[in-house]
């Protein structure tokens, strides 16, 4: 994990720590936001609603927070019927909206959701997941609106390869005012090899690619299939930075870390316009801002 973060580090705001991706284990997310922090990075920490109940959510928040996380991605959660433990049972106490609300709850109002005040409310910048491609497509802004009122500061979207696609969701996200709202990161990710992408777009829910797409890798040779799947990326990221209402990039490399420097560099996001950490707004210098301009002590 160390391994991969110093190659990411170097080029990037924020580091995921997923929470069981795809229902299948790994290291839990809050164990490695701990390490990430102690070696000096800035983690976002994911939370999904899937194996924990209200109760060990709202514990894992308070925790993280005390141990320095300031950024949550709040999602559902993949079924488990997906992933390496189908006979797992589900809890879904909570889904990724009323997780929304009750970090906000949490972090503005200073009280659990039984109403038990905290005695030092959390600062978070909180998250949440957008896909614009999956049907039904109408609907999916006013879903993005949704997390918005419940309290999203900025968003993931799912992997972008669908251009046209993605520019009238952003249309219809700007024509709401939600861009003035919430910062939008646009998913990419490079693609090994032609099957690959078959993989993600029959196998993965809500990841769209175009036929052109894998036609290209087909068509490729193979020693040249990763240096293609690479710039296919790179030329999704310079298109995306173009429309409007879009405020950074969430690169998605998985076992694919060596790549996502070249791919930064080469698409020219290099050099970042400003280094606080996650590259979003700081909540802890938002709060010190908000008590100067309204003359409160901090």
């Amino acid at each position: 994990m160390f391994d991969a973060a110093l190659v990411l580090s170097q080029v990037c705001d924020g580091i995921n720590a997923t929470d069981a991706s795809g229902a299948n284990t790994h290291m839990s997310s809050v164990a490695i936001c701990a390490l990430l922090i102690r070696a000096g990075y800035e983690p976002v920490m994911q939370v999904s609603c899937r194996d924990r109940n209200r109760i060990a959510i709202q514990g894992d928040i308070l925790g993280a927070s005390a141990m320095g996380v300031r950024n949550v991605l709040c999602l559902t959660g993949d079924d488990t019927s997906i992933g390496d433990q189908p006979q797992a049972k589900r809890v879904f106490d909570l889904d990724s909206i009323q997780l929304l609300r009750t970090a906000r709850i949490m972090r503005d109002e200073g009280h659990l959701l039984s109403g038990r005040k905290i005695t030092s409310p959390p600062r978070l910048f909180l998250g949440a997941a957008a896909n614009p491609f999956g049907p039904p497509y109408d609907w999916r802004p006013y879903r993005l609106a949704k997390k918005v009122e419940a309290g999203a500061n900025f968003i993931q979207t799912q992997f972008c390869f669908d251009i046209p696609h993605f520019r009238q969701f952003m249309d219809r996200v700007c024509d709401l005012g939600l861009d003035r709202e919430v910062f939008i990161l646009v998913g990419v990710g490079p693609l090994r090899s032609d099957r690959a992408a078959e993989f993600l777009r029959t196998k993965v829910p809500g990841v769209v690619i175009p036929d052109e797409i894998v036609e290209r890798l087909r068509k490729s040779p193979k020693a040249e299939k990763l240096k293609v799947g690479k710039q296919i990326c790179v030329e999704i990221i310079q298109q995306v930075q173009e429309i409007n209402g879009v405020a950074g990039i969430h690169v998605m490399a998985y076992k694919q870390e060596e790549l996502v420097a070249e791919i930064i560099e080469e698409s020219g996001l290099l050099p970042r316009p400003r280094q606080i950490g996650a590259g979003l707004e700081d909540p802890l210098r938002q709060d010190r801002k908000w008590k100067r301009e309204n003359k409160t002590s901090t």
